[in-house]
């Protein structure tokens, strides 16, 4: 249902091309403040920004500028995004996030407050178990200037990445090809791909891109279950907002004033430790979730096929009596 109602609004397969170079463009333009700073701040020290790695150039910028820079791209992007899905698809922004007549945003706020709790306890017990691996990087008031960047931008950052991917693509390839399991497949590798050139990449080889792909694996399977993007908005949301505030590394996309600063080496990170939240820890979630709300009929709403709602007013029932007359 979730995908079939966009059957509903205007959802001719070139409306998404051309939305899709608009949300681009959108994103651009909000890159332009960024570029300039960088460029002005790597001039001013005499250094050469086209032979500069990503993560030299980010570490240019005091990090609570950088931090909000970097994300007001994303926010432009979303409104971008929205903007599309409201004229060039007649599409409202309850029908783009969920096929419920209104936002849930209790299963918003329950699976951001389990996850926060469980990434944050995660971080904690590893601070305790190898207290080696961390040094204390806070400061309170670069920290309290942080938390008012990080909340009021890191929900638009990854808002626009779940309406992209969990939303308008999923939906607009859902509707084109006729069935789910495509834009689940797509939505997933592509937006496990478009991390490729996050700094952390580098430092961990290509194995780091199984999470990437597999955390988009989870979140698309968690919005076909429970038919709109509740649950997927609020886990996104709380596992950025949480990780830039309680902890950073020197090779991670996210450098803040967090609490913690990691200092163990990137190439050391084992394969169990990529895999088990893919594995392990995202399956314990999905079957929690599934209890929780009763989730059924995996089968069809993973892999089935993606038919147009019947409208009820394309057929009229006459009953006529003796006298031919209606009732």
């Amino acid at each position: 249902m979730y995908i079939a109602q966009v059957f509903n609004v205007l959802h001719e397969w070139w409306r998404y091309l051309v939305g899709l170079v608009i949300i681009v463009v959108a994103v651009v333009i909000g890159q332009i403040p960024f570029t300039a700073a960088v460029m002005f701040k790597a001039i001013k020290d005499g250094d050469n920004i086209m032979g500069m790695d990503e993560t030299k150039m980010m570490s240019l910028l005091e990090p609570n500028l950088n931090l909000f820079l970097m994300l007001l791209s994303f926010a432009v992007g979303l409104l971008g995004l929205l903007l599309v899905s409201r004229y060039l698809h007649n599409q409202s922004f309850t029908h783009l996030t969920t096929s419920r007549k209104k936002i849930d945003w209790k299963r918003f706020w329950l699976i951001f407050f389990v996850w926060g709790i469980i990434s944050s306890g995660l971080v904690v017990v590893d601070y305790f178990m190898s207290p080696e691996d961390y040094e204390i990087n806070f400061k309170l008031v670069p920290f309290l200037i942080l938390c008012v960047i990080a909340i009021l931008l890191i929900p638009l950052q990854t808002s626009f990445e779940e309406y992209l991917f969990r939303g308008y693509l999923m939906q607009g390839i859902g509707v084109i090809v006729k069935n789910k399991w495509m834009p689940l497949i797509i939505t997933s590798v592509v937006f496990g791909l478009l991390h490729i050139a996050n700094p952390e990449v580098d430092k961990l080889g290509p194995i780091i891109m199984v999470y990437y792909i597999g955390t988009g694996l989870f979140l698309g399977i968690m919005t076909l279950m429970d038919e709109g993007m509740e649950l997927s908005l609020g886990f996104h949301a709380a596992n950025n907002l949480f990780t830039a505030l309680l902890v950073t590394a020197d090779w991670t996309a996210f450098q803040t004033h967090s609490i913690l600063k990691d200092m163990s080496d990137p190439s050391e990170m084992t394969i169990g430790e990529i895999f088990v939240p893919v594995f392990v820890v995202f399956p314990i979630l999905l079957f929690i979730l599934s209890r929780i709300y009763k989730w059924t009929d995996w089968k069809e709403k993973l892999f089935g096929k993606v038919v147009e709602p019947v409208k009820e007013d394309t057929f009229v029932i006459e009953n006529t009596n003796s006298n031919g007359n209606e009732f």
